[in-house]
């Protein structure tokens, strides 16, 4: 016989060997014990959860001839038969590929019919949210009141795309993400009955990597092992298989984001690159990461929350004390973003280092968390003493004799003001290229006493011009070249307003020195 997958070949065959699903699994058992079995059920959750297997446990244990408290026996003529798919009795359909009118046009001819052998013929209808709304509405009637020997079973991972009229007609069933600690022991149960020699925490790894999901944590497990075939599979093995990276990394990225050290984070990043780690997930478990550590800094009683040893968790508390919440649900948003960019990108590695960089520099952002990053990186250098070495350079700069200083320049008068709007091109043209063409469309006037004002058209160039620097700048500029200081005033202008007739228009003045180019023209 050829190689089956493990998540085949250890599909739960009774309601005893499903993990994860105790409030299903119960509430069916004693449906069937009792008598009191419905006619269509509605089996909603995320993948590999089980979904289908509960459903052909169900039509087993309905059919069965020596059902034990509800569960089938495994051995009647019946079970053998559902077991290895040779029963007409449970008809399994893929509403992917069988979703139209006909489909269930024949269900609805079939129906008719009682079953040749058993009690009740069971209908699995996988993917049941990709049926055509033609289809839900040929269905309708029939699931409404079929006949007493047709039970319908829908399986669906997205129970909202469902119509109502369908809901209503179902008994609903929420299958839940199957903890960690749950797929950890069956992983482990059934790595022992195939003879594997697995490390606890390998183990304990793919179940958090499965997301929930017992059929993905066998699908990992049987990826790593025959990688690794006749050796033990460790944690590392596991790591490198997945493309994962040790949670001391994520320590290390942290320490490096708190202290500044753009150039060291991004050293990491590179060497997880150059490890050939998957980098998306790589940005999903530090996210995790991040997370584990707000949570801890909410409460001490996250044990069973947090899903970690002790010593984790003793060393995960260590790390929280460093860093304050705000900061930390900066970090969180600006990781949970990239997520999201990553999904659709061809270039993860430069959205991460762009991240990252944004992490180790707040005032890259102009948000109330980037301020609160900031303020935080002020006290923490208050605290550590390092806001001394402004205040001696401050002194030491009060030693400086006075000659040696730069000479203030007196105000300019008016006659001054209007000469340098006279000039404005020839002293614009001196400037950076970027802040030339920040200019080249603003227009100019002469304002009260020293003062030049500038209108903006577009919001965006004024904000840019009001930053941090570049008013600075031109003001320096335009001081130096007249030899007087001036002080120049930004206005947003609005279309059509008659204020523009007290400008004038740069580019409407005889300029000798420069040639503005017009970025609109190709």
């Amino acid at each position: 016989m050829s190689y089956q997958a493990l998540y085949r070949k250890w599909r739960p065959q009774n309601f005893e060997d499903v993990k994860g699903q105790e409030h299903i699994v119960t509430t069916l058992k004693n449906q069937i014990r009792l008598g009191r079995i419905g006619h269509a059920y509605l089996f909603c959750g995320t993948r590999g959860t089980g979904k289908t297997t509960v459903a052909k446990i169900f039509a087993k244990a309905v059919n069965c001839q020596h059902p034990v408290d509800g569960s089938p026996c495994g051995e009647c003529a019946m079970c053998r038969a559902i077991q290895h798919q040779a029963s007409m009795n449970v008809i399994e359909i893929d509403a992917a590929s069988n979703n139209g009118v006909d489909n269930i046009r024949e269900i609805r001819d079939e129906v008719e019919y009682s079953p040749t052998e058993g009690r009740y013929k069971v209908y699995i209808i996988d993917e049941v949210h990709m049926l055509s709304p033609g289809a839900f509405n040929a269905l309708l009637k029939t699931l409404e009141e079929p006949p007493e020997y047709v039970i319908f079973v829908l399986a669906t991972t997205e129970a909202h795309k469902i119509p109502v009229t369908v809901l209503s007609r179902c008994q609903r069933y929420d299958f839940r993400r199957i903890t960690v600690d749950t797929i950890t022991a069956r992983l482990a149960e059934l790595a022992q009955k195939e003879g594997l020699d697995v490390e606890d925490k390998a183990l304990r790894y793919i179940a958090k990597a499965a997301d929930g999901s017992m059929r993905d944590a066998l699908s990992l497990l049987d990826q790593c092992v025959a990688f690794y075939l006749n050796e033990r599979l460790t944690y590392e093995h596991v790591l490198d298989i997945l493309g994962a990276v040790d949670t001391s990394v994520f320590s290390r990225l942290l320490r490096c984001v708190m202290a500044q050290d753009a150039a060291g984070a991004l050293k990491l990043i590179e060497d997880i690159s150059i490890q050939g780690r998957e980098l998306g997930q790589f940005v999903v478990d530090f996210t995790w990461y991040l997370r584990n550590l707000m949570l801890v800094q909410s409460s001490d009683q996250l044990e069973d929350v947090l899903d970690m040893s002790s010593e984790n968790l003793a060393a995960l508390k260590e790390e929280a004390g460093r860093i304050k919440q705000a900061v930390l649900m900066r970090y969180i948003r600006i990781f949970s973003e990239l997520t999201n960019q990553l999904r659709y990108s061809t270039q993860k590695r430069v959205l991460i280092e762009l991240a990252v960089v944004k992490l180790c520099k707040p005032q890259m952002e102009n948000n109330f968390e980037s301020i609160l990053n900031r303020l935080a990186i002020l006290e923490d250098m208050m605290e550590r003493g390092v806001a001394a070495a402004p205040a001696q350079a401050a002194a030491e700069t009060e030693k400086v004799p006075a000659e040696s200083a730069p000479q203030s320049l007196s105000p300019a008068q008016a006659e001054d003001v209007e000469a340098v709007v006279g000039q404005w091109g020839k002293i614009i043209s001196e400037l950076e290229m970027s802040t030339m063409m920040m200019l080249k469309d603003a227009l100019v006037s002469a304002g009260t006493d020293n003062q030049i004002i500038l209108g903006f058209h577009d919001d965006m160039k004024k904000s840019y011009f009001d930053a941090e620097g570049h008013r600075t700048s031109v003001e320096k500029a335009v001081s130096e070249h007249i030899g007087k200081e001036v002080h120049i005033i930004s206005r947003l202008l609005e279309n059509g307003r008659a204020e523009e007739a007290l400008f004038i228009n740069p580019n409407k003045i005889h300029l000798e020195h420069v040639e503005f180019i017009d970025e609109d023209q190709d």
